[in-house]
Parts: C-alpha cells; structure tokens; sequence
C-alpha cells in the first residue's frame, strides 16, 4: 500500500489486505494511517479533560484513538481501531498522518433567504448597536425573490458550508412570514434536509405591526397548519422586539400540538424567559444563551435542553460573549453552531465558531469540537450522527493536520482536506495533489 500523501490522489486506492474480519464486507472502505481519530465515544481512547463534565474514566467524551483506522461499508461505519487491526477491505484510503474528526453537525442555520445586509454591518461597525428590527430588511427581499431565487441561494451556502466540514444542517423560515412565504421556504429547505423548523415567529410581520395578537393568532393557525408539513422543529424569538414569554409559549404549545418539537431563540439580547421556557416545554435546544442567570444556567444542567452558543453572532455584533465555561462547570450540554444569516452572523464556518469559542468564551479545544459535531447532534436528538463509532452515519471529515487542535491552533485556514458524507466522498470532487 502507498502510505504516502500522495496516495490520497486515490481515495478508492486498492491494497492487499492486511488482516480478516468476517464481520466486514471486503466491498467496503478502510481509510488507515489516521494520526488522530475523533469518535466521541468516552468507551475509546484517552485525553486530557479540564472539567468534570468531560471526565470519563480518565478520558473525555471524544474517544480518541491514535495511529487509527475507519471502516465504512455504504452509509455507516462499521469498525474503528487501531490502524494495524484495521479489518481486510477491497479498498483502502491512505489518510498520511492527518486527523480524522466526525462531520460537523450545525444545528441552527437560516439558510433560505435573499439579499445581504451589508450597510447594516457596515453601520454596526461603526457603532450602531444590533437589534431585531433589522430582519425586516431580509423579509422584504426574500419575499420579492422567486423560487428559484431562493433554491440557487439556498444551493449556495450548502456547498460553501458542505467544504468547511458541514455534514448536518438544521435551517429555518422566517424571512417571509405570510402564510405562502413561510410554506415556500420550508418546503425548499425540506428538498435539502430532514432538520427543517417553522419559524414563522421570528419577528411580528411588519403587515401586523399594529396587532401583535392577530400575528401570533395567525403563527398559531393558518400559517402553522400551512407549514407543518414540511417541519420537524418549530421555533420563536423570545425576546425583546419579537415574542413574549405568554407569546412564545402560546406558539410553542400550538406546535407541540400539531407534532413539531420545540426550540427557542432564548436569552440573546437581554435576561429573558426564553431558556426557562426552553426547559419546561422540553425543547431540543436554547439558542444564543447570552444572558443567563443563576437559575437559567441550573435548569439547563438539570434537563435535556441543550444550550447552543452562536459566537458568530456575537462576533459579528461586537455583542457580550456567552459563558461556556459556566455552562460546561454545571454540568450542561453545550452546543456550537454557526447561526448562518444575513443579518447577524454571516458566516457558514463552524471551524471559525471553534476558533471564537476556544479564544473568546472559554472552551478547550475538545469541548469546541466536541459541541461541535456530538453536540449538535444532541440539539437535533440525533444518535445517528456526530460520531464515528460502529453504526453511526459515515460522516466523516479528513483534516489537512496531525490533530483536531489544529481548528483552533490555526484559525482561518482551510483545513478541511475531504469530506465523506454518508459514506460517499462528497469534497473536494477530485482529490488534489
């Protein structure tokens, strides 16, 4: 077998196998010679944890294993180990001492949308202060888009999101909020992913500016029964400038009831009930998670909520960072995601969101990637992704590094060398040399 770098010119290279295992297919896929496999599995591997949360008989939850192999037979993974064990396959992937991490699993994205907010940005530079009003600039240029518009856009970010290391999406409405603009964007969005949320209650439509109460009667009736078809998730901007806690709760329990799981845009700008709320509806996930208090904090660590930290968004608001290491000490799980939108957080990166919380909020760099890929799939109450451990979805990232570290060790550089989605190499279409 060539174990050089220049191997990977091949990724179906063909070798001679090194060892048997009747439990694997020879049809499948070895990729060996992994420096550093990432699969936050706690049962595997070792690491050095800096809290207690991320103590698992002397390890961490990322399960590392050094000088590793992964064996894929169609859309899963079915074994993983050291690279000397690694089980008898018709074909073999050099990785050349690179790190091999799980996809990365970006549980809240606003991805179906038209036009830029760029004179926003450019006045927030300059010191205007981010507020909610300004998605009403999004809603008037997507509802003006057509269908195709919106699909090429959507297509866009995707790829662009899909070389960073992307493997799983979530995505949202709420740039149209009419009952046929809300219908659109998630039945565009339901063409690309499973991970698809109603979010009809981003900000009170600038048609019901004078009666909030119609708007939240018309999130909660024709717009929900017109869009419940196409969601999984439903979602509210719980704060100030959009929905109330009463509000928010109204729309939450409306969605319960017509079989979507709540979320909730919690605590971002302000202290507010929004990561209360979260926990006593059982939602997926608090999003933003800003500005929490004492008992905020103490009633993620003590349900299933998963606190998920945007940091693009509070990059690209010069806004208070969120407190991950308060979150982490208490014991909650925490997510990282990029919050991809044209208002406040325009960036598709989630190895930049590692970078930001690794520097800006008090995360290593195992609790980043971490939060990263398991815990995101955790905001989405996913099992199947997230990880490399046998039966999991063969989403898996090759790192052009010897180690995950390297994500935050060197930001802004494309480290992201292929990208396997459910057990195809999706990027780069042809290997480089």
């Amino acid at each position: 077998m060539n174990t050089g770098p220049a191997a990977m010119n091949n990724p179906a290279a063909t070798s001679a196998p090194t060892s048997a295992n009747s439990a694997v297919a020879n049809t499948a896929t070895a990729i060996v010679n992994i420096a550093s496999l990432v699969t936050n599995d706690p049962s595997l591997g070792w690491g050095t944890p800096r809290s207690s949360k991320f103590e698992s008989g002397g390890g961490t939850p990322l399960g590392l294993i050094q000088d590793a192999a992964v064996v894929i037979d169609g859309d899963r993974v079915v074994w993983v180990g050291e690279s000397s064990k690694a089980p008898a396959t018709d074909n073999r992937v050099d990785a050349g001492g690179r790190a091999v991490i799980p996809g990365f699993v970006d549980s809240h994205s606003h991805l179906v949308f038209a036009g830029d907010r760029t004179a926003e940005f450019s006045a927030r530079m300059s010191g205007r202060p981010y507020q909610a009003g300004g998605i009403r600039t999004t809603v008037a240029a997507t509802r003006a888009a057509s269908d195709a518009d919106l699909e090429r856009n959507l297509r866009r970010y995707l790829d662009e999101a899909l070389r960073q290391g992307t493997t799983t999406f979530e995505t949202k409405s709420g740039y149209g909020l009419t009952v046929e603009d809300e219908a659109r964007a998630l039945r565009i969005a339901a063409g690309h992913t499973d991970e698809v949320t109603y979010l009809g209650a981003h900000i009170v439509s600038p048609d019901y500016a004078d009666d909030p109460a119609a708007y939240v009667e018309l999130v909660t009736g024709e717009m929900l029964d017109a869009c419940a078809p196409y969601a999984r998730w439903i979602d509210v901007f719980c704060e100030k400038g959009a929905f109330d806690g009463d509000q928010a709760r109204a729309i939450l329990t409306a969605g319960k009831a017509k079989g979507l799981h709540p979320r909730v845009h919690a605590n971002q700008l302000t202290f507010g009930p929004g990561v209360q709320l979260a926990v006593e509806l059982d939602a997926a996930s608090a999003d933003h998670c800003t500005h929490l208090t004492d008992a905020d904090v103490d009633a993620l660590a003590h349900s299933s909520t998963v606190a998920t930290l945007l940091p693009g968004a509070e990059f690209s608001t010069r806004a208070q960072w969120p407190n991950a290491r308060r979150l982490l000490d208490a014991g909650a799980t925490v997510a990282l995601s990029t919050d991809c939108n044209p208002g406040s957080s325009f960036t598709s990166s989630v190895p930049f969101c590692i970078a930001l919380a690794v520097r800006d909020m008090g995360m290593t760099p195992d609790e980043a990637l971490w939060s990263a890929t398991a815990g995101g799939a955790a905001a989405l109450r996913r099992t199947d992704v997230g990880r490399l451990t046998a039966g999991a979805r063969a989403d898996l990232l090759l790192l052009d590094a010897p180690s995950h570290v390297h994500l935050a060790y060197r930001p802004g550089v494309p480290l992201v060398a292929g990208v396997w989605r459910a057990g195809v190499l999706s990027w780069p279409p042809r290997w480089a040399a």
